[in-house]
């Protein structure tokens, strides 16, 4: 039986926060990849620590002899998300710290799995479960606790980034508490925010006389009471941050990325693949789906869960639940699902519109919950299969 009275917790991390700068340099290399050729291959990683950054991985290209010349442009690329983050400390700074590029070509061994030939269907690039999770909890149909520890950091950089508030720096991080009642959110029992700052003269009852009104601006009216816990900087002076506080790594922060905790997640990691990756574009698929059922009404929460093997075409499962929210058996929906959709990992990149340079935007705050965009970023928040489903079941 599900509970609908209880108290649940998601944590956010800011684009500064040393794993999210390595997400934003490794999805911004695949851009200027799927910029170059669409079909490009692309997975790159990204460690960095104290003024360094180190980029690794593998490119294919239809012409390798290509390669060279744009393995040339990649520390230009990781120096420009450094400069936009804001990193410009002494001990980190986007114009003199070493950028090593180790990025060579992608393996055959993995392309003869995946490339389409001899009639042979375009296979996954690995084997892997991915899930996707819709809920009626907010208007871009997310949880609640991730989403708004998502908006809270995006508006602090918003307006460290403008200049109204010059004494924030690039590194935070959000926790939120949310009590439900009757299985919806109705306020915050505990907020937790600490963020980089200028100096050690800033106290934390400064830090939060700066942030407090961003957050109550972002917050439903009603959710902040007398009663709510507040941790602003809890530990004191945070002046030292990003990758010289903390070596940072792409793609260990998953849960950040999707659901903040309230779904399962399959383990693979998002940025820096290219969507043949299947730890990717079927991951945003599961999500496209559990959010057009939800959209059709089909149920208040949905989760979609698919699963593929390296080389292998069309997934080798699909499964839905839908928590007993819904009028519609999950055995229809997953019938119904496979009809509306191609989900074979050519299938998916062809109606999401994938093959594009649409990734570095995703790094930070999370890659669901986003508004599709018009350059067909975020394609996979569109509900556009609300009609079809519900022809379907």
């Amino acid at each position: 039986m599900n509970r609908e009275n209880y108290i649940f917790t998601s944590e956010s991390v800011s684009e500064g926060h040393p794993d999210k700068v390595c997400d934003r340099i490794s999805d911004a290399v695949l851009d200027a990849f799927l910029r170059e050729e669409p079909e490009a291959r692309v997975a790159a990683e990204t460690f960095a620590t104290t003024n360094r950054v180190v980029i690794g991985g593998e490119v294919g290209l239809s012409d390798p002899s290509k390669l060279t010349t744009y393995l040339e442009r990649v520390e230009s690329i990781a120096r420009e998300c450094i400069r936009d983050i804001g990193y410009e400390q002494d001990e980190f700074h986007h114009a003199t710290c070493k950028v090593t590029n180790l990025l060579h070509r992608q393996s055959a061994h993995i392309a003869q799995g995946v490339d389409a030939k001899d009639n042979k269907d375009e296979g996954a690039g690995d084997q892997g479960i991915m899930f996707g999770y819709a809920v009626r909890e907010t208007p871009e149909l997310m949880p609640a606790p991730i989403h708004y520890a998502h908006a809270i950091l995006r508006r602090l950089a918003e307006v460290r980034k403008s200049g109204q508030e010059p004494l924030l720096r690039p590194d935070a991080k959000s926790q939120l508490s949310l009590r439900y009642v009757d299985g919806k959110p109705v306020g915050v029992t505990s907020i937790v925010l600490s963020t980089q700052h200028e100096s050690e003269d800033q106290s934390s009852d400064d830090i939060r006389a700066i942030v407090e009104p961003y957050i109550r601006e972002v917050l439903p009216e009603g959710w902040l009471t007398s009663e709510t816990e507040w941790w602003v900087n809890p530990t004191g002076t945070f002046v030292i941050g990003g990758p010289d506080g903390d070596a940072g790594l792409t793609g260990r922060k998953i849960i950040v990325d999707t659901y903040g905790g309230a779904a399962p997640h399959g383990g693979g990691a998002f940025s820096g693949k290219d969507p043949t990756k299947v730890d990717r574009s079927a991951a945003y698929a599961a999500r496209y789906l559990a959010k057009n059922v939800v959209a059709a009404g089909m149920a208040e929460r949905c989760l979609i869960q698919l699963s593929y093997a390296i080389g292998v075409s069309k997934p080798l499962s699909v499964y839905a639940d839908t928590f007993g929210s819904g009028d519609v058996a999950p055995s229809d929906i997953e019938k119904a699902v496979q009809s509306v959709m191609d989900l074979s990992p050519r299938g998916i990149r062809e109606q999401l519109q994938m093959n594009r340079p649409i990734y570095e935007r995703t790094a930070a705050y999370g890659h669901f919950g986003r508004a599709p965009e018009a350059d067909g970023g975020f394609s996979w928040e569109a509900t556009d299969l609300v009609d079809a489903l519900k022809r379907a079941v």
